[in-house]
């Protein structure tokens, strides 16, 4: 019934599950674990009605996972020698060249437990429902409702991050990094270090202020403050950054394409944790020509998503502000979650207090075509609600209109 990560392939396990066992076969760093496949997907919701959207989460999250899989699950644990494990949705329109859906099925970090494991498989497969999904797939134009799940040994990070290969061989690879586990930066909830690697090997990199990390503590994920003597230090050096766009090559190689790649490094050794292909590449670092026309007033971030537009501030701190968001408006938040994804259709742009340019956000915005910038400080009470800004994610700007 379960599938060896190794073996598994997308026709029967999903795009990310597919992925990882690709690399796994050619010797890649990659976690091991195992599949739930869609085939257990499909046995386990044969006879419920699922046509109506709203309620497909609540009647697959209302049913027990079958006895058989529990003893599947429990015998595939016990192999692994019963670790914390990381339980991951690998849906069938999930981590493909079309569409990323990124962020907007569910996972599970620290995971202990073969009850607590089938409970977070179930809401994977309930995660298909979801009103961000729902949304998202309304976007997207896909309707292939089947997910499979990955269990994988859990990692504990000291430093974990994002990178993305070019197109052109002769382009940089970019990669961001932070202290702790991966959802930080991902989730955009930290503005991460970034890195430029070009060709030639030379590395080029801006250092975040990074204020927290997510640790696991037993089965529970934390947030924790970073020290201040480490906040402002470089989460990797030249060396590994040089060595990531190593590994992002031979990555991309075997996958066929540009990707977007999450990474850790555990005890000095770099762990692969997923790869998908790019849908919608990063804007360039702007050129510092020109600055000094910008007007006083222009506020500064990271370029998220190409474009310019003007509309009206909308601050949104949380889901109680999200009936206040019109079609036109720009959303100005503390960051954005997946949750938030059906506001980016609405909304014509979106500024973040933190995050960075390979964050779910962003990439999510670039697949909408709607500017971004991101990692602004105190953008939630440097700009003011309802009134009129210009947000220009190709230079990473936001200009309010009396500016």
């Amino acid at each position: 019934m379960l599938v060896p990560l190794m073996e598994a392939v997308s026709d029967t396990c999903g795009g990310k599950a597919g992925a990882l066992g690709a690399l796994l076969r050619e010797g890649l760093p990659v976690p091991d674990g195992f599949v739930v496949p869609f085939v257990a997907y499909l046995a386990a919701v044969r006879d419920l009605d699922l046509e109506s959207d709203d309620l497909g989460a609540t009647r697959i999250e209302a049913r027990p996972v079958h006895a058989t899989v529990i003893d599947a699950l429990g015998r595939a644990l016990d192999e692994l020698g019963d670790p914390p494990v990381a339980v991951r949705s690998s849906a069938a329109n999930e981590d493909t060249g079309q569409a990323s859906a990124a962020g907007q099925h569910e996972s599970f970090l620290a995971v202990h437990g073969v009850s607590e494991v089938a409970d977070a498989v179930r809401a994977c497969w309930a995660s298909l429902f979801s009103a961000r999904a729902i949304d998202y797939r309304g976007a997207s134009g896909r309707d292939d409702l089947v997910m499979a799940v990955i269990v994988q040994r859990h990692l504990d990070a000291e430093v974990s991050g994002v990178m993305f290969t070019p197109a052109d061989p002769n382009d940089a690879t970019q990669i961001e990094a932070s202290w702790g586990l991966g959802p930080s930066i991902v989730g955009g909830k930290v503005t991460p270090d970034a890195y430029r690697v070009a060709e030639g090997g030379s590395v080029t990199r801006t250092v975040a202020d990074k204020r927290t990390r997510l640790d696991r503590r037993g089965t529970q994920l934390v947030i924790r403050d970073v020290p201040t003597r480490t906040r402002n230090q470089p989460a990797i050096d030249d060396a590994t950054a040089t060595r990531l766009a190593k590994l992002g090559k031979e990555i991309a190689a075997v996958l066929g394409g540009p990707q977007d790649i999450e990474w850790a490094i555990v005890d000095g050794r770099t762990w692969v944790l997923q790869a998908r292909p790019v849908t919608a590449a990063p804007p360039p670092p702007p050129s510092p020509s020109g600055a000094s026309d910008t007007p006083a007033a222009t506020l500064t971030g990271t370029p998220g998503s190409r474009g310019t537009v003007t509309g009206t501030a909308r601050i949104v701190r949380g889901p109680g502000d999200f009936a206040r968001v019109h079609p036109g408006d720009i959303l100005v938040c503390p960051f954005t979650d997946p949750a938030w994804t059906p506001l980016l259709r609405i909304a014509a742009g979106v500024v973040t207090e933190t995050g960075g340019v390979l964050s779910h956000a962003a990439i999510v915005a670039r697949e909408h075509a709607i500017p971004a910038v991101l990692g602004i400080p105190n953008a939630t009470s440097r700009l003011h609600d309802d009134t009129i800004i210009t947000i220009d994610g190709t230079t990473g700007t936001v200009t309010p209109a009396d500016a």
